[in-house]
């Protein structure tokens, strides 16, 4: 990964993106660094993603509760405060919400299989 500089985030003043989910949408502020992506994410009550994931993250609730669901069939629930962290490859997973929450995620190259 490439040196970053000392620098302030105020996710207040990142644009969101929105994206629908199979039901539901989850609004995406981004800030992309070399290896290195950074999101606050916002999901609606209701919301189920439209695809099964297979990138590595480090994901940490900010807010609320989100269950991932893992293609094999178990799921996991992460409330405020909690996090969870996997490798690239390592799982097929999508996030699930009935109430809305807030997440900050973590996604680049130190997560990746070597």
């Amino acid at each position: 990964m490439s040196s970053i500089p000392f620098q302030n985030i105020d996710w207040n003043q990142v644009e969101a993106v929105r994206y629908e989910g199979t039901t539901g949408f989850a609004e995406w502020k981004t800030r992309s660094f070399p290896g290195l992506r950074i999101r606050e994410v916002t999901y609606s009550a209701g919301y189920l993603a439209d695809h099964w994931c297979q990138k590595g993250h480090f994901v940490h609730c900010l807010e609320g509760e989100l269950v991932t669901e893992m293609e094999n069939g178990e799921s996991f629930v992460l409330k405020t405060g909690m996090s969870y962290v996997v490798s690239d490859e390592l799982s097929s997973h999508r996030s699930v919400t009935s109430h809305g929450a807030r997440i900050l995620i973590l996604d680049g190259d130190f997560l990746a299989l070597t």
